[in-house]
């Protein structure tokens, strides 16, 4: 692959307030590089019995196939990534929501998309590989574009 101009880049958006200097390297990038800026919001699987926990019954009680938690989830992050993506002037188009495991689908969309460099944050903390957290290690392990990871600051909640 030529890494000497990135064509379309995928950011890994989680909404953290410590997660804006991802979101601003991403922008710099899009603008040094010229490039398609494609904006991406995983969520994982809400299951019906986790939709159910609140109410704190651990017994053998009929759980509905769906509460609309999940439905829900997916609105408000879609509301959520739009506000991100007007900010950004990413078109409608390219602002995704997934559900699924971070990482994989991650992976998943940057092959779907033709993203050529994935931008995602990262808090981790100990050792070599803990310089990434658990979505960072889990893209990196299987994506087949480059991968920016930034460092977010310590204590971040990212």
């Amino acid at each position: 692959m030529d890494t000497g101009n990135y064509k379309h880049l995928l950011l890994a958006v989680d909404f953290e307030p410590s997660g804006a200097p991802v979101i601003e390297r991403a922008r710099q990038l899009r603008t040094l590089f010229g490039a398609r800026l494609t904006l991406l919001h995983v969520l994982e699987h809400v299951t019906a019995a986790q939709e159910f926990l609140p109410l704190g019954f651990g017994g053998d009680l009929p759980v509905p196939d769906d509460f609309g938690l999940e439905q829900e989830l997916l609105e408000l992050a879609g509301r959520q990534l739009d506000l991100v993506g007007e900010s950004l002037g990413v078109p409608a188009a390219d602002r995704l929501v997934r559900v699924g495991p971070p990482g994989p689908t991650i992976d998943a969309v940057a092959a779907e998309v033709g993203a050529e460099l994935v931008v995602i944050g990262s808090h981790g903390h100990h050792g070599f590989l803990g310089l990434f957290g658990s979505t960072a290690k889990a893209v990196l392990r299987s994506v087949t574009c480059d991968v920016l990871c930034v460092k977010l600051a310590e204590g971040s909640d990212a």
